[in-house]
């Protein structure tokens, strides 16, 4: 059983390259690079008449069947390098959630292929991750906020939900 380690100051566990110290500066510039050359690349490489802007994810995804799942994978590259670069769990988690979005409302016909071309998961990773790289204190922060508010919705739309069920189910056995 591998043993973990975990940074001091953030309680984060650390992942392979981040335990041989940190990705030297040099190889984290490349890695931006790279993943600002990826984002612009899919979300807004083509430029549209009015000065609107697209990109390839969105093209891929009027694929059927095929096309969301080859753009989640591509989008997924930049989670997985925002994790060697260090990034903690709870900004991986809210990239994760960009993706999930993309994708959730990317399979629906005609509207998800349109969402696509607005929504810019990949930008909005490669912006996040930055910003993390940058500034990691507010970001884990907002992040935090974020995915603590968006657990806290959830709970609630359950709890909603079950309550209506209950009260259905009580409305039902009052009929018979």
């Amino acid at each position: 059983m591998q043993q973990r380690t975990y940074d001091a100051s953030t309680a984060t566990p650390l992942n392979d390259d981040a335990r041989n110290g940190p990705v030297p500066p040099v190889e984290e510039a490349a890695a931006r690079q790279r993943l600002r050359r990826l984002a612009h690349t899919l979300d807004t490489a083509v430029a549209l008449p009015g000065g609107y802007r697209v990109g390839w994810d969105g093209a891929i995804g009027l694929i059927p069947g095929i096309g969301d799942l080859v753009g989640t994978a591509l989008s997924s590259y930049i989670i997985l390098e925002a994790r060697r670069l260090g990034a903690p769990l709870v900004v991986l988690m809210r990239m994760t959630i960009n993706v999930l979005v993309e994708t959730a409302v990317g399979v629906i016909p005609v509207i998800g292929d349109l969402f696509d071309f607005v929504w810019k998961a990949n930008r909005r990773n490669v912006q996040l991750l930055e910003d993390h790289l940058d500034n990691p204190r507010d970001v884990r922060r907002h992040s935090t906020l974020f995915v603590g508010g968006l657990i806290a919705v959830m709970v609630v739309a359950i709890v909603a939900l079950v309550a209506l069920a209950l009260w259905l189910l009580g409305l039902l056995i009052s009929l018979f």
